[in-house]
């Protein structure tokens, strides 16, 4: 079996473009955190690609909480689409893998974004089973290594929405080795959508602090890719 090392050009496509985003970057340029009925939310993933077609997204990565059916789906009808359009003034975006998984680190239940990974590398398939893992397979350093050899990037969800403070569990996720974490993320579910200011910056220099890349998405889980909910 072909493994996507991390090494592959997917995944370094991938690592330029977080070392490059910034608070502008998304919803229109790039999200990387969206959900669709694969798990709680309600984009057909055929849908999901026609609306980023049409906001003239140049990336995105779908990330159903422990599954990729949507990715799937969305990554047959995203190459149905470009063979169907070959002549296209509104470029086809760059969809890679992606998924959200739950983990236990410092004693709280975080999430854990991982992307440009090997979608039928063994390594990782406890974790896409619909449902979250259990024992040691649900501690957050199993859960980076996991997607590491898997050949992906590890990213650490909206850093600021949990019950333990993000100036402790961005420290902690470092040592752990994740790759990066949710910089730009609109806590309150401003419309039109724009990064929490306050919290964007500091999770972006707790991110260049750590040597962290920064993603930037818009959690959608409603039927708009420039909301939330």
């Amino acid at each position: 079996m072909a493994v996507n090392a991390r090494t592959s050009t997917s995944y370094q496509r991938l690592q330029q473009i977080f070392a490059t985003l910034d608070a502008a970057s998304c919803p229109y340029t790039y999200n990387f955190h969206m959900h669709t009925v694969h798990s709680d939310g309600r984009f057909q993933p055929e849908e999901l690609i026609e609306q980023a077609i049409a906001i003239g997204l140049q990336g995105l990565a779908i990330t159903d909480h422990h599954n990729i059916g949507g990715y799937k789906v969305a990554q047959r009808y995203l190459e149905d689409w470009k063979w169907s359009h070959p002549q296209s003034e509104q470029p086809a975006p760059q969809l890679w893998s992606g998924v959200e998984i739950n983990a236990n680190l410092l004693g709280v239940e975080v999430h854990i974004l991982g992307y440009a990974f090997e979608p039928s590398h063994p390594c990782l398939q406890l974790y896409l089973q619909r449902s979250a893992s259990k024992g040691e397979d649900y501690q957050a350093a199993n859960v980076i290594a996991a997607i590491h050899k898997a050949g992906g990037l590890a990213v650490l969800a909206h850093p600021a929405r949990y019950r333990k403070s993000h100036f402790e569990l961005i420290p902690a996720a470092a040592i752990l080795g994740i790759d990066g974490v949710e910089t730009y993320y609109a806590y309150n579910n401003p419309n039109p959508w724009k990064p929490s200011p306050t919290e964007s910056q500091q999770v972006g220099n707790l991110a260049a602090i750590h040597g962290l890349l920064s993603t930037c998405g818009t959690d959608t889980h409603g039927r708009s890719l420039l909301q939330r909910l």
